[in-house]
């Protein structure tokens, strides 16, 4: 079997399963358990090894290293550990048996094409999520400001329960630096509003929120009452509570994207609600394909014309050792209603956001 389709094989294999919570411990074969299933303790008493040993013990398991020094560099800069990750579909049974055996001719290479592909689909991922926290937040503190005035998000009374509103108000202290005690971390604009106001006690809801996280803006909208949801969903074609689930997928999405984890061959525990117009490509929540499409169905309506679409297509395409079936897209997802604009024809302008 030529090279290439041997690893995609590798990477099809029905016999391959992505990471969940169940699964992504690397060792649990080794375990000791009880009759009932129940684990035993056990002390950790692995030494450290030096990368020459490393080298070796990839050998030992049947890795084809050609390259030693461009193998040293890898482990060095990048970790045995973390090239681990990647390495798994490459063994016997997905290390089934706890052997670490490497299929028959794999390369280092091999795992190294799916690591760079990884990294380029984190970069791709943070790029969109920044379009899409920025106008949430945006939009969230517009739309309620207008509303209710510019320090709406102080009144418990738009939020459905004040104890998480107390929380809320606590943590958004925390991460302004509203004590002067951590003044230092205090942004520019926030800095100006303690400087120059007495009143009221937190900065303005533009200021405010600029300051917070995508995953505190996720939670604060999530908790406002459905009257004050309505508006903001709206905007973006969808049900107050569908917006919620995709905030609270991506808010998830966007923390494993910017610690560097891997979003190639994972389960994602934190599963979308399916809108009615999304029903068919979000029939499995789990994997990849559908935060893709969450990503796309809102920058279809917060920046139609990012291109991004097109170039997640054009990264899947030139990584066809890397099917897009092992993150979950159907074999016809390019003609389907969402990216059939954007993955055909010409490739989209980078405008201006309207």
């Amino acid at each position: 079997m030529p090279a290439a389709s041997r690893r995609t094989s590798l990477l099809t294999s029905e016999r391959v399963n992505p990471y969940n919570v169940r699964n992504n411990t690397r060792h649990a074969s080794a375990c000791k358990r009880t009759p009932a299933g129940f684990l035993l303790p056990m002390n950790f008493i692995k030494p450290a090894i030096d990368l020459d040993a490393q080298l070796a013990l990839l050998r030992s398991r049947g890795l084809i290293i050609p390259d030693e020094d461009r193998a040293r560099h890898y482990l060095r800069f990048v970790g045995y550990y973390r090239l681990a990750g990647y390495a798994l579909p490459f063994q016997v049974n997905y290390n089934a048996d706890g052997t670490h055996r490497f299929c028959a001719g794999t390369t280092l290479e091999d795992i190294l094409n799916v690591y760079v592909f990884d990294r380029k689909l984190r970069l791709a991922v943070m790029d969109a999520l920044e379009r899409i926290e920025v106008a949430v937040r945006a939009l969230v503190s517009q739309t309620l400001s207008e509303q209710h005035g510019p320090h709406w998000f102080m009144d418990a009374s738009h939020f459905t329960s004040k104890p998480w509103h107390d929380r809320f108000i606590e943590r958004v202290k925390t991460d302004i630096g509203h004590d002067p005690a951590r003044a230092k971390v205090r942004s520019v604009f926030i800095k100006h509003y303690y400087d120059k106001y007495t009143e009221p006690d937190l900065p303005a809801s533009w200021m405010t929120f600029e300051a917070l996280s995508f995953g505190s803006v996720s939670q604060a909208y999530t908790h406002l009452t459905r009257e004050k949801q309505k508006p903001i969903a709206k905007a973006l074609g969808l049900d107050p509570k569908i917006l919620a689930s995709w905030l609270h997928a991506l808010s998830y999405l966007r923390n494993l994207a910017a610690h560097h984890q891997r979003l190639w061959n994972r389960a994602y525990t934190i599963k979308p609600i399916a809108a009615k117009r999304y029903a068919k490509d979000l029939q499995n929540g789990s994997r990849l394909y559908a935060q893709m499409v969450l990503i796309q169905a809102l920058l279809s309506v917060i920046s139609p014309n990012s291109g991004w679409g097109r170039r997640l297509s054009s990264l899947l395409a030139a990584n066809p050792a890397i099917p897009g079936a092992r993150l979950g897209f159907p074999n016809n997802w390019r003609d389907r209603e969402l990216w059939r604009d954007v993955t055909h024809g010409p490739a989209a302008d980078e405008r201006p956001r309207s």
